[in-house]
């Protein structure tokens, strides 16, 4: 994790770009992640930790008809909250995580999926759903935090 976070802060600061995070089932372990890293402030303002639906409505500005509509871990969802997230902090790039981390889960959202969305100057926003399938709640919430380490990763590298 130090590894992935420490290649961010370097690209971002190499470009003179800036992050921001809008997360759910991590509960702010990416934002922990790249403040860990001496430095960060130059590149991290701001995250959001966005863990009910009404602060995802309230803090991102997420549309409560698509919370209705899709439920909270969908890539709908998640691209509201990246747009959002990067609106609010004026942030180069923002990455949005909700997933069910588990215990439990149904038949249609089981317990390891995570839904990511990335959202840049780019007219589309990226998202993807992963399933990291049912290897308890600590494991899938660090599994989440490195995708969206990565994610970000990769788009700070590849501008």
């Amino acid at each position: 994790m130090t590894e992935r976070a420490t290649a961010l802060q370097a690209a971002l600061v190499a470009r003179g770009w800036t992050v921001t995070t809008a997360e759910s089932c991590t509960g702010g372990m990416v934002a922990a992640a790249i403040t860990d890293i001496a430095g960060s402030s130059q590149v991290f303002e701001q995250g959001f930790v966005t863990y009910s639906n009404t602060a995802k409505i309230t803090m991102l500005g997420v549309a409560p008809e698509t919370l209705d509509a899709v439920g909270a871990v969908s890539e709908e969802v998640v691209r509201e909250m990246a747009q959002g997230a990067r609106g609010r902090a004026g942030a180069t790039f923002a990455v949005a995580i909700s997933g069910i981390s588990g215990p439990g889960g149904s038949e249609h959202k089981p317990e390891g999926r995570v839904c990511f969305a990335l959202a840049s100057d780019a007219a589309e926003i990226f998202s993807e759903t992963v399933e990291f399938g049912a290897l308890g709640r600590a494991e899938v919430r660090r599994a989440a935090r490195d995708h969206a380490l990565d994610l970000l990763l990769k788009a700070a590298q590849s501008g």
